[in-house]
């Protein structure tokens, strides 16, 4: 995505793969500044800080996290250290195992001086693949969003088309692209016009923060609202679709992301706006059915919840409290919206419904059927 007229990923190789580059999400919107991950403790802390967030792009920087180890030590009792170290950052988002999970079976049979080499081809090939996938989510939601603005009415068809979105799940939670949001930079490249609701997104902001950012960034017009002002503007016909991503999803379609989630997809219900959610497959979790009950919900710092970040208006950035002395706080990062509030789920295959059955159908083909047929025989 474009930068001050320059192409940026959110992640790059340096140094001949001796070190790791990436944006440090911690000093968006204010300060736009690259920073260097050398060691596998440096991959681990950028994801547990969120210097890099978003399922996808923690899975990649995870899959780097063992390249990183491996050139280091590539023995068999270092790589499973490295793995567990990486795996604990994010118990929520699935990508990160998947990824770990891959590269992990990529080295192991090799020889260990073959193993750092091969950590790094297979954690390139799954930058590239996001990127592929992500762009695909894209192509796959413009005719879903073309399909939207067709049939509104007459008199609203020269009116740009509102889109009300949650946390960020544009190019800088992923490699390139996004997921909620790459459907609408696709229709703002191809001449549609698009207008996007900003959720502001407590406790951290990332709405407010990144994707208003990365929105301005590429011209494509936006307004920040409050959490809580979703449902009002539903309520007056002000959205006609919700786009939003997942750090997890269940194979019989429940999605789990960022806390808050959950609310928009019942004022959407309640509203007759459809309620989409954008993913690819490496977010999907077929060994669990029940996402309210399976799925692990990180429970960050109380200090997200009393404190906020802000640039003065003279100054640098910094914190401030918002809550009385001795006022606890309580952050769960993420919610589950079940599989009957999700219009569809737009995938890197195309669009199906919220459902094992949909689910199977784009990908009864491919590796991920083996997973599902496991996990069914499990179950049963």
């Amino acid at each position: 995505m474009n930068i001050d007229g320059r192409p940026w990923r959110t992640i790059w190789l340096e140094e001949g793969g001796r070190s790791v580059g990436v944006i440090d999400q911690t000093l968006l919107p204010h300060r736009f500044e690259a920073r260097s991950i050398a060691t596998l403790d440096q991959a681990a802390g950028a994801i547990a800080t969120m210097v890099v967030r978003g399922a996808p792009l923690i899975g990649v920087t995870g899959a780097y996290g063992l390249m990183l180890a491996l050139q280091r030590d590539p023995s068999d009792a270092a790589l499973e250290a490295a793995f567990e170290q990486l795996n604990a950052t994010r118990p929520t988002a699935i990508n990160l195992r998947w990824a770990l999970e891959r590269v992990r079976a990529r080295v192991q049979p090799l020889p260990v001086e073959q193993r750092a080499g091969a950590a790094q081809v297979e954690a390139a090939a799954i930058a590239e693949e996001d990127v592929a996938m992500c762009e695909a989510i894209g192509e796959h939601g413009l005719e879903l969003l073309r399909a939207i603005a067709t049939a509104r009415p007459s008199e609203r068809q020269q009116e740009p088309l509102n889109v009300l979105t949650h946390c960020n799940a544009g190019w800088l939670a992923t490699v390139d692209w996004g997921t909620a949001l790459a459907p609408i930079y696709k229709a703002h490249r191809a001449g549609l016009p698009v207008h996007v609701w900003v959720d502001e997104t407590r406790p951290r902001n990332q709405g407010a923060s990144l994707t208003a950012f990365e929105l301005g960034r590429e011209g494509v017009p936006h307004t920040v609202i409050v959490d809580n002002a979703g449902g009002h503007l539903m309520q007056h016909g002000r959205v006609d679709a919700v786009i939003v991503g997942t750090d997890r999803t269940t194979r019989s379609g429940d999605v789990c992301n960022k806390i808050g989630t959950y609310l928009k997809a019942l004022a959407a219900h309640d509203n007759g706006v459809p309620f989409y959610v954008a993913l690819p497959a490496s977010t999907i979790d077929w060994s669990i059915r029940d996402g309210v009950q399976e799925i692990p919900i990180e429970a960050r710092s109380p200090l997200e919840v009393t404190r906020i970040a802000g640039k003065p208006a003279a100054g640098e950035p910094t914190s401030v409290q918002l809550t009385p002395d001795g006022s606890e706080g309580f952050n769960p990062a993420f919610d589950v919206t079940p599989a009957r509030l999700v219009t569809a789920l737009i995938t890197e295959r195309g669009v199906a419904p919220a459902s094992e059955a949909g689910l199977q159908s784009l990908y009864a083909d491919s590796l991920y059927a083996a997973s599902f047929n496991a996990a069914s025989v499990a179950q049963h």
